[in-house]
């Protein structure tokens, strides 16, 4: 036997081995990647299916899935057919001795053009499946508005649903169209091709109609589009956002003539191409960049000589439809618009009248108040307060304005040396408790007074499950109900321990042990001995990333807030918008958003992480169409105690109300000349001129007997300072989400909340107090200024601040200003405030505490408040001038304590004052 043959028959031998060992590692890759992708999905799907939403996650995987496949076929298919066809023509026209042999072996080219297809496939996938899920969805599933344009008199989900699917469609058509008629161009371009070849003429006619076709598809829809966009030209913008006059007169003529000229110019051009006549292709592409170009000179030639010089006269109609549309937009059409006269009627009577509006005036701030519980509500470094919120509850029968937070876990804040795999795991899981304050009681200190406070939580309710697995922080997964007991609380030198007694997380038992493990890339929890088969995973705790990992398709506000429930336990609410783009004539608040709604109310139990979505709208034909796309996402009936703690969300009602400052014009000169325009005021607040954001306030409606809490925001005529109106919106029960504005007369003066501000900046002894404490090395802070409507009339108050230089200091309220028609008072509580301006008002009425402007009088002059011996029954005052110096040196005493911002001794001797002057009495 030749040895070489014998080599021979081994090397062949060991290549089939080392073929077949390939193809089953290629295998195993293969399976491995297909099993990391699936892993993710199943992960996905159990999370989904821990908290009742697993149809969710299998309509939107189910929809993906689909499209993906469409997407994937329909790339692969018509690049492969493309590459094919170029292949033939190749071998048609040219000599086998011309072409590489991959070319002309069938097997091989089959095989690098399908390699070809399947990767320009999975891109068609990717872009299919990750575009156009949710328009293919809200197509199939869209409710309608009953509500039509005016001039195509189509219903308004046409525009919203319909036409963006299509616009979707033809734009991905006619993009690979043009992608394959390059292609081919590039192809048939070797040896003139093109010119020779019946193959070759015949592919590129094909492709160039179908671009044709969808080109003339684009120009059809175009006219819908005017009434989407003030864009008339490359160049100019109506006045009018939708349709406007250029838009009738040129804009859509011109799309179906361009349409037109679209089809016909394709089918010049391939019968030119295929008489190869290549010179006369040239002529349909001139034209019809020609008609492009005439159709925008026409457009700004209209725009500018017929519509500019007598533009209300052309736009007037078109304005209407602006307006109208706009206010449905933003559900600023049913708004209840009434006067209110602004009168000077404060008085002892009416402050008793609104007890409860007085008793909840807010006066302290957000911003601060969180640096006050974060300082004394923590206990220790690793808890903090995200954020401190405003709500409502009824304390004791009373209907009472109050902050609330969380006292939440922040990993970051533990000790480097407890910063191990089991405490950042296993041990510290959850936060504890809430801290609770009134919004118009402090300490003698000028701190809240708490409501609820301490670890664990004490006061006016009982809190039933204070352990907070879920919130705000960036809460890492966790695992609980392992061998190791769960941290709770701090109690002195001891800590006390919990288990979570919930079901919702992920049992780690099993196949999904394994799973987490590879999902979290965690290989400690695949062989902890410490997780048994009672253990739970509680994944994406942070309740923001949480809600959107369940819905991504809704838009969530920025600022959840926690709330106590009847049965003691908490809860987080969170407000989703649902926005739209297209809606036509209406003018957009941000990028081309132009339609927005709060229909959704988003509730996350903070102990188990039970998520419900309830319905807050179920008139918006938006929500409809997600409820027929999800309908076991939604839940309808809403708990009573989850009901009572819905707020209106301020994001919603800012684009509300700076919308209306506009909308709310009902002639339409006056609104083509914006003449009315409201914009929102300026305040100082930390010393700086700052926009007034929207404030919740608890009050009486004029036209109610009972107070209620309402989220406002006052108007100012544009470019100046005095207050035109204020818009307001209901909060509570049936009523919640009312919508209303109170005009004041136009031709009387009310002071806007930087005319306040001014004039508290002007006032001779406010500026002089505030700059004495500013040289004491104290930071003087103005709190928020409120303009608060009370029956017929405003008052204002604005809190004062004063933080000293220590680094460990915390900002105190020291003073309340309260200005009213040309008064303005500075005292140390409002309710001092409120007397003395009372007393200014109606000298008649009798004082119950003296005020700060009173006390220097009565020192300065040597006269105390009863020196009107006619009205004693007891006589002269014996002492009097002694007790009167003493006095006398005790306020100077005071005014040096405040100097020096020991606000402690200042308060002490302020008390010390007062006693004596009731002892006078």
């Amino acid at each position: 036997m030749d040895f070489n043959e014998v080599n021979q028959e081994q090397i062949d031998k060991w290549k089939k081995i080392m073929n077949r060992v390939g193809i089953f590692v290629g295998i195993i890759v293969a399976i491995l990647i297909l099993f990391l992708i699936a892993s993710n999905w199943i992960t996905d799907y159990i999370w989904m299916d821990s908290l009742g939403f697993s149809t969710v996650f299998m309509t939107v995987f189910g929809s993906k899935l689909m499209l993906g496949v469409i997407g994937f076929f329909l790339y692969l298919i018509l690049t492969f057919a493309t590459l094919s066809w170029i292949r033939r023509s190749y071998i048609g026209h040219m000599d086998q001795s011309q072409l590489p042999s991959f070319i002309l072996s069938k097997k091989i080219s089959a095989l690098i053009l399908l390699g070809i297809s399947i990767f320009v496939g999975i891109i068609g996938s990717s872009m299919l499946q990750g575009f156009g899920w949710e328009p293919a969805l809200k197509l199939l599933n869209f409710a309608t508005f009953g509500e039509t344009d005016p001039y195509f008199n189509m219903d308004i989900s046409f525009y919203l649903f319909v036409l963006p699917f299509i616009k979707f469609i033809i734009n991905l058509l006619l993009g690979l169209a043009i992608f394959y008629f390059l292609l081919e161009v590039g192809a048939y371009s070797v040896f003139n091709m093109y010119r020779m070849s019946r193959s070759a003429q015949l592919h590129m006619g094909i492709t160039l109609g179908f671009i044709g076709l969808l080109l003339a598809g684009t120009h059809i829809l175009a006219p819908y589009e005017t009434l989407l966009t003030n864009q008339v030209n490359i160049f100019q913008e109506s006045v009018v956002h939708g349709l406007s006059y250029t838009d009738d007169l040129i804009n859509i003529p011109k799309a179906y003539v361009l349409a037109g000229v679209a089809v016909i110019g394709t089918i010049w051009m391939i019968i030119a191409l295929t008489r190869g006549r290549l010179k006369s292709m040239a002529i349909p592409v001139v034209a019809y960049v020609g008609l492009v170009v005439v159709g925008q000179l026409a457009s700004v030639v209209v725009q500018n000589f017929i519509v500019s010089p007598n533009e209300f006269a052309k736009e007037s109609p078109y304005l209407q439809h602006n307006l109208d549309y706009t206010r449905a937009a933003y559900n600023l059409d049913g708004i209840d618009e009434q006067e209110h006269p602004a009168n000077d009627s404060l008085d002892e009577a009416m402050v008793e009248r609104n007890a409860l509006t007085i008793d909840n005036m807010r006066i302290n701030d957000a911003r601060p108040i969180k640096d006050i519980y974060n300082q004394k509500q923590t206990f220790r470094t690793y808890y903090n307060y995200n954020d401190v919120d405003i709500d409502r509850y009824w304390i004791d029968g009373e209907y009472q304005q109050v902050f609330i937070g969380a006292r939440e876990l922040s990993m970051d804040n533990l000790p480097e040396q407890a910063q191990t795999w089991v405490n950042k795991n296993l041990r510290y899981t959850h936060g504890y408790g809430v801290a609770m304050s009134h919004v118009n009681e402090i300490t003698s200190q000028g701190q809240p007074e708490f409501m609820l406070q301490n670890l664990p939580p004490q006061g006016v309710m009982d809190i039933t499950k204070p352990q907070l697995y879920f919130g705000e922080q960036p809460y890492p997964n966790v695992i609980v109900n392992s061998k190791v007991d769960e941290f709770d609380y701090p109690t002195g030198d001891a800590n006390m321990t919990t288990r979570y007694d919930a079901d919702l997380g992920i049992p780690l038992q099993g196949l999904n042990r394994i799973l987490f493990a590879l999902n979290e890339g965690s290989f400690r929890m695949l062989v902890s001995d410490q997780i048994t088969d009672e253990s739970q995973l509680l994944a994406t705790r942070n309740i923001k990333e949480r809600v959107n990992r369940i819905a991504p398709f809704f838009e969530y506000d920025t600022d959840p807030y926690i709330f106590v429930r009847e049965d003691g336990s908490l809860a987080w609410m969170l407000d989703a918008y649902l926005s739209a783009e297209r809606y036509p004539y209406a003018e957009p608040y941000q990028n081309d958003e132009n339609y927005i709604r709060n229909s959704v109310k988003v509730v996350i139990d903070a102990y188990s992480g039970e998520v419900n979505y309830y319905i807050s709208d179920p008139e918006d034909p938006l929500l409809q169409t997600y409820q027929n796309m999800f309908p076991e996402l939604f839940t309808e009936e809403v708990p009573d105690d989850i009901k009572a703690h819905f707020r209106y969300p301020e994001q919603l009602f800012t684009i509300q109300a700076s919308m209306y400052g506009t909308y709310h014009m009902d002639n339409l000169e006056v609104f083509y000349n914006r003449e009315d325009t409201w914009q929102f005021p300026t305040e100082k607040y930390f010393n700086e001129d700052i926009v007034m954001d929207p404030y919740y306030i608890t009050m009486k409606l004029p036209e109610y007997d009972e107070e209620e809490f309402v989220l406002m925001m006052p108007y100012t005529p544009k470019n100046r300072q005095n207050m035109i109106a204020w818009i307001g919106v209901r909060n509570d029960g049936e009523n919640y989400g009312e919508l209303f504005v109170y005009r004041f007369p136009k031709q009387k003066n009310v002071y806007g909340p930087q005319q306040i501000e001014n004039r508290i900046n002007q006032d001779s002894y406010i500026s002089q107090q505030l700059n004495l404490w500013s040289q004491g090395g104290s930071e003087v802070i103005r709190g928020n200024l409120l303009a608060v409507p009370i029956e017929d009339t405003v008052l204002y108050v604005e809190p004062i601040y004063i933080e000293s230089s220590n680094a460990t200091s915390l900002p105190e309220v020291k003073q309340v200003i309260i200005a009213y028609e040309d008064h303005i008072v500075m005292e140390s509580t409002f309710d001092k405030a409120l007397d003395v301006m009372l007393d200014i008002l109606d000298p008649n009425v009798d004082v119950e505490t003296p005020g700060m402007d009173d006390l220097e009088e009565d020192i300065d002059t040597g006269d105390s408040d009863e020196s009107d011996e006619g009205d004693d029954p007891t006589g002269p005052i014996l002492n009097a001038e002694e007790s009167l110096r003493e006095i006398a040196d005790l306020f100077d005493d005071y005014q040096n304590a405040l100097s020096s911002g020991d606000w402690a001794k200042a308060g002490e001797i302020m008390a010390e004052i007062e006693s004596r002057l009731g002892n006078i009495e």
